[in-house]
């Protein structure tokens, strides 16, 4: 496995190896031995599964009591991948990263604690997996606007497809600042 850095501390792209041959590939997709060299010691206890259409954005979420570590990639289509630091006293508030994670290019992108995630799909469709580090809380959820404006991604699709609760979700600077995780040195 692979590691390339990104422009945020912790939020990292992974390149597994990859065997092809004319049955088709292997790839090892987690191994913990592998992942705590990396240094991503989390504890996974939850796979999520999601199958959607081309547009289709979903995000950008987020726990504030019971936060995740994600571990994400693509097994079917192609989706722009992408995480925002929202921990307060961050030196990289309000800064995110994104990269493209397809069934071809096989990557990953592992996502620490206190950053938002979403995704959008550039294919017909794309069917993304990612593990947990905590188990899903539909109380203790937030969110933060997948258009904002100050963030200014670049989502890179046309017709989009957004559910009324992500739409609803507030700009960064204007989020409830107690509903924003606090940045802790080395976190």
């Amino acid at each position: 496995m692979k590691p390339i850095p990104t422009k945020i501390p912790g939020v990292l792209i992974l390149e597994p190896r990859v065997f092809r041959d004319e049955r088709g590939f292997f790839l090892e997709s987690y191994n913990e031995r592998t992942f705590e060299m990396l240094g991503i010691r989390h504890k996974f206890v939850q796979d999520n599964h999601s199958k959607s259409g081309r547009g289709t954005i979903r995000g950008l979420h987020y726990q504030l009591r019971r936060p995740q570590a994600k571990l994400c990639h693509v097994i079917a289509g192609e989706v722009l991948d992408v995480a925002v630091d929202v921990r307060l006293g961050s030196p990289t508030f309000g800064q995110w990263v994104s990269v493209v994670l397809s069934a071809e290019n096989q990557h990953q992108i592992f996502i620490p604690e206190g950053f938002a995630h979403g995704f959008a799909v550039l294919t017909e469709s794309a069917e993304f997996v990612y593990k947990c580090s905590d188990f899903y809380d539909p109380s203790t959820e937030y969110g933060i606007r997948w258009n904002d404006p100050d963030l200014a991604i670049p989502w890179v699709i046309g017709e989009r497809t957004v559910s009324p609760k992500d739409a609803a979700y507030p700009i960064l600077r204007e989020a409830n600042r107690d509903h924003l995780p606090i940045y802790r040195s080395g976190s």
